[in-house]
């Protein structure tokens, strides 16, 4: 497509503001992931003393290897990280604490710092959310502009295969799998990328079937070009957008699929923190340890909302009707 309709797309978009808002909370909350280790850590940015300069959270130093830097007894210059706590660092004195000075967020019931849990933990959602949407993204765009340039009976068995895959549960098949081959992160990626590519293939054979008796695609075929250049330079560009939208849709979904996995037990394993294991491993605490269960949960909702919200204006904003305005 032409860059000029992606600049009407996204005028259209900005005028909503909810979506733009929903943009504006994704683009915060990648680069809180992106950015994790910097935010959250025990380990401080410089740490200068006696004539020394270190940079721990960069480089590892013998000399200051399993050092709590932290401690009065390291007399030097400290900067730390907005929140001075690893996702993984335990403190007994520190059992289930509610949000206060020390500890933004509070502490779970093994004493480790909420706030970083949380900060780690987004990684897992934007990792696996992103990551499984390219997978099956890219299955659906192959297979359906297979099915839907070629016809006949290649678009009849693609379509048969589609409509089975689709019977079952999604759910309760990449539970079924995860039992099989195990839970942990590739596998989470790879099941739910493996599962997820049928909604993308129709979606793809659909446009690839309007567009393919264009009168553009026509011309390019009576001049002999190639079919693998007439997919990849006339159809495939002009058929993404509602691809697009789809996406937008699917990482919310995947997202909420990995935490109710992680809930399970069957998603991402500790000690790598997950919002899903969080809000799981709060269960036995809810009744005096609210900020447990809340804090995950509204995280999840509200990441769930924007991507939705971006979505929806996507949507909006590709419509035919409001790009011609």
């Amino acid at each position: 497509m032409r860059r000029g309709y992606w600049a009407r797309v996204w005028r259209e978009f900005r005028k909503n503001r909810l979506a733009f808002a929903g943009l504006v909370f994704v683009v915060m909350l990648f680069v809180v992931a992106i950015f994790a280790p910097l935010l959250a850590n025990r380990r401080p940015y410089v740490y200068a003393d006696k004539g020394r300069v270190y940079f721990p959270i960069f480089f590892n130093y013998p000399e200051l290897k399993d050092a709590d830097l932290r401690r009065d007894s390291f007399k030097g210059f400290k900067i730390f990280p907005p929140v001075a706590y690893s996702y993984s660092e335990y403190d007994l004195n520190s059992i289930v604490i509610p949000p206060g000075a020390k500890h933004l967020l509070g502490t779970d019931e093994q004493g480790r710092d909420l706030t970083a849990r949380m900060i780690h933990g987004s990684r897992v959602s934007i990792f696996i959310g992103f990551i499984a949407v390219a997978i099956y993204v890219a299955i659906g765009i192959v297979v359906g502009s297979i099915a839907g340039y070629y016809g006949g009976w290649i678009d009849m068995v693609i379509s048969r295969l589609i409509e089975i895959i689709m019977c079952f549960p999604t759910f309760f098949l990449i539970l079924t799998i995860l039992a099989l081959v195990g839970p942990n992160l590739v596998n989470v990626m790879v099941v739910i990328g493996l599962t997820g590519w049928p909604g993308i293939a129709r979606i793809v054979r659909g446009e690839f079937m309007k567009l393919r008796e264009m009168d553009f695609v026509v011309a390019s075929r009576a001049i002999g070009a190639r079919d693998a250049r007439i997919i990849m330079r006339h159809i495939l560009p002009n058929s993404l957008a509602p691809v697009l939208v789809s996406a937008t849709f699917g990482i919310a979904s995947t997202i909420l699929i990995e935490s109710s996995l992680s809930f399970l037990g069957f998603g991402v394993q500790p000690p790598t923190p997950s919002w899903g294991d969080i809000l799981s491993q709060s269960r036995d605490f809810m009744d005096f340890a609210w900020w447990l269960t809340l804090i995950p949960g509204f995280a999840i909702f509200l990441t769930i909302t924007a991507y939705n919200l971006v979505g929806e204006g996507l949507q909006d904003a590709i419509d035919p009707k409001a790009i011609s305005k």
